[in-house]
């Protein structure tokens, strides 16, 4: 333990740089793959078929390689950041889908239909009737995906991507050598630190965003 805390010391600058990356990259993958997840939700959840089939090919995609798809991104985007975005955004869209297609399907139809006969066009239902009864479920994916997202962006370092996947990979590949075990050891404990730091401030976030009445 104390061959830990003296490699963290000794190297608290470029840890904390590493973390950051690490947590950048993972909140805005996050981000771009709701955003996606939800405009995709938006346009299918109102058509059985459409709903269906987009359910059953995200859990099936669910189910690719992350290093595959990272490897096959190499080919048209070559080593860094590009991959690595690409490939955590779409798996950061995955269970969002699902769960933003469930919930907007779950809103009552008398709901709906009261919205409808006070008189708001469809796009204010969808902006202020569905999508916040939907959003304690949409939330949930959103927990699940970052949580995902955090262990995975590990992986990007395969493709000199960002963040704290480069101390495992490098402290791997020297295990036995001087501070290797130090180096896997504190990328892994960072990464679920980022991980448990996130999903506090989304459980916050869904407090101060979910109504009391659908809490």
């Amino acid at each position: 333990m104390g061959s830990l805390w003296s490699y963290i010391h000794a190297h608290a600058e470029n840890l904390t740089f590493l973390t950051y990356q690490h947590a950048s990259l993972s909140f805005q993958t996050v981000l771009v793959g709701t955003v996606l997840a939800v405009v995709v939700a938006v346009l299918v959840y109102r058509r059985p078929l459409g709903s269906a089939l987009t359910l059953t090919s995200s859990r099936v995609a669910l189910t690719i390689p992350s290093l595959a798809l990272l490897a096959l991104l190499i080919v048209p985007f070559g080593l860094g950041v590009v991959p690595s975005f690409i490939m955590l955004a779409f798996f950061a869209a995955l269970p969002v889908i699902g769960n933003a297609i469930v919930g907007l399907r779950s809103v009552p139809a008398s709901v709906i239909e009261s919205a409808r006969g006070i008189g708001l066009p469809r796009w204010r239902i969808l902006l202020t009737v569905e999508l916040p009864i939907a959003w304690p479920v949409i939330l949930t994916g959103i927990r699940v995906s970052t949580q995902m997202i955090v262990g995975v962006a590990a992986i990007v370092a395969y493709v000199l991507g960002p963040g704290l996947g480069s101390l495992i990979f490098n402290g791997l590949s020297r295990l036995g050598g001087a501070n290797a075990l130090e180096m896997a050891l504190t990328g892994t404990i960072l990464i679920v630190l980022i991980a448990l730091v996130f999903d506090a401030l989304l459980v916050i976030l869904g407090r101060f965003t979910i109504s009391k009445g659908l809490s």
